[in-house]
């Protein structure tokens, strides 16, 4: 049974990209265009009792945002799924805030296809 990943990103092109990338590597993407989506989409698994390995979250996204729908998650049977942020935020205090808001990791925008993979792969054990 292939291992899920739920992708939460604004960008239909990054999703796109992460979706090929993850797919490629043997993984299955479940897509979420923002966070409020993104937690839908959760509760939608949830109640079909599938299982989600691995969220990975942009942060600057419309109708909510990374770091809000991470501090949601963490209230939510999905509190323990490590949240992996791909942003192209890269300042210190934006990756404080992720990580006090529960994120497990951060990759900074454009990725390269084998470090996703890698970190997918490590979380995903």
């Amino acid at each position: 049974m292939k291992k899920k990943v739920l992708v939460v990103d604004d960008s239909p092109t990054l999703r796109a990209s992460v979706h090929y990338t993850l797919n490629e590597a043997g993984f299955e993407t479940i897509d979420a265009i923002n966070g409020y989506d993104g937690l839908e989409k959760l509760s939608i698994a949830m109640n079909q009792g599938n299982r989600i390995g691995l969220i990975i979250s942009d942060i600057n996204m419309p109708v909510m945002d990374g770091i809000t729908f991470i501090k949601e998650v963490k209230k939510t049977p999905f509190k323990y799924t490590p949240i992996l942020v791909l942003t192209t935020e890269s300042q210190d205090d934006m990756k404080m805030k992720g990580k006090h808001a529960g994120a497990s990791g951060w990759l900074v925008k454009p990725f390269k296809p084998e470090q996703l993979v890698y970190v997918t792969k490590k979380f995903l054990r």
